[in-house]
């Protein structure tokens, strides 16, 4: 580790970095027993469709305080799962939030409905309830809040708009694992909630998914729709002595195998320790931070807990000489692995040329989406990791001051 002492010359003009390996954004945290999980699976006569996957999916539930968990193949494949079985199709439409990874609308492009972007509030980064009533109309079905960065949408207000107007709620939760609402564990809240278990994620299971919910109905046409929309599966027909299936309606192999959720089970008794922990760096670049009027820092509403997936900062582009791109440039010189989350959706070219989405403005997402960097954030980052970035922000930050 490097002091502002040893180089005040940026790495980018050629000075001394503060780091001379890359710091990543996010990064999985493996321990021996998750290896030795995966590998008594693997010895096993079940590696996929078999034991392990009850187990997690039972396992997740308890701890979210959802009545089903039911797991997928990856994150996107849940989204795609918990919006078919809300129901939608052709000609409907699904509101949601520009400030996402495009998996979040896509999976309402994959039912061939239509993705419509209302704005984000300026504090959280979340769906703006107010700009969701204005977008309801008759083709609406469902509504797709993103909990952005770990911290929860406005979900109360949004589910109550959803039941006045005979909606679905899909709280997209991938970024918000271990996250609170109201006193309530986010998985518990809406009508579907859907989880990501990639790399980055609190916890890993290589690429996985899950969709909570309290709805029997849902819980049973997502395990259909997870198997190709078949109604039993291979080991329950093996159990049985059984070989007659049918396939009920048109599904898609989005099966999680007993490799990840093993993978999986092994993490969970360490979760509440690895959003712990990010819960502490989040606290220690507040600390150091907090004092910089160039960075507009995450916001946490008093009735919420976020379990900070990303750790997003705003440059404020009126007190720096420079762009956010700028400054990106200088951060990943310094060794430190910034990154960006997001672009608006509907700037994507796909969505332009398909949707004509020129006309879509969210003018709060698009302000965030040029001030936007994320610092490093996983729960196996030292304290001396965290001074890396401190250092090398303040550094960068001094520079363009």
């Amino acid at each position: 580790m490097n002091s502002l002492s040893t180089s005040t010359a940026l790495a980018l003009f050629g000075g001394e970095p503060v780091r001379t390996t890359l710091l990543p954004y996010g990064h999985q945290s493996l321990t021996e027993d998750d290896l030795q999980a995966v590998l008594d699976v693997l010895r096993s006569d079940w590696i996929t469709t078999g034991p392990k996957i009850d187990e997690f999916e039972e396992v997740f539930a308890s701890y979210v305080g959802s009545k089903h968990a039911v797991s997928f193949s990856s994150g996107t494949a849940a989204l795609h799962g918990a919006v078919a079985v809300a129901g939608v199709e052709r000609g409907h439409e699904v509101i949601t939030t520009p400030l996402t990874f495009c998996a979040t609308a896509n999976s309402v492009l994959y039912q061939q409905a239509v993705p419509k972007f209302a704005d984000v509030t300026q504090d959280t980064l979340t769906l703006d309830p107010s700009e969701v009533e204005r977008l309801v109309s008759r083709q609406t079905k469902a509504i797709l809040p993103v909990d952005y960065a770990g911290h929860p949408a406005d979900l109360d207000e949004l589910l109550l708009l959803a039941e006045r107007e005979g909606l679905v709620v899909i709280e997209d939760a991938t970024h918000a694992l271990g996250a609170r609402y109201r006193g309530r564990d986010v998985g518990s809240v809406s009508h579907m909630t859907v989880f990501s278990f990639h790399p980055v994620k609190h916890l890993t299971t290589g690429e996985g998914g899950m969709v909570t919910t309290d709805n029997d109905t849902y819980a049973r046409q997502l395990r259909s729709f997870r198997n190709h929309g078949i109604d039993v599966d291979v080991r329950a027909r093996q159990t049985t002595g059984q070989w007659y299936y049918e396939m009920k309606t048109l599904g898609y192999n989005y099966r999680l195998t007993d490799i990840g959720c093993a993978l999986g089970l092994s993490q969970m008794p360490r979760l509440n320790k690895n959003i712990e922990r990010r819960r502490e760096i989040a606290k220690l670049y507040k600390e150091n931070f907090q004092t910089l009027d160039a960075l507009r820092l995450p916001f946490i509403r008093p009735d919420s807990e976020s379990s900070w997936h990303l750790y997003p900062v705003r440059i404020n582009l009126k007190v720096v000489q420079g762009t956010r791109d700028e400054i990106f440039q200088a951060l990943r010189a310094e060794g430190i692995g910034v990154n960006m989350h997001y672009i608006p959706v509907y700037l994507h070219p796909y969505y332009q040329h398909r949707f004509n989405s020129r006309d879509t403005s969210c003018p709060n997402a698009e302000r965030s989406y040029r001030e936007l960097i994320s610092l490093p954030m996983f729960q196996s980052m030292t304290d001396e990791d965290v001074q890396d970035v401190v250092t090398a922000v303040e550094k960068v930050i001094r520079h363009f001051s």
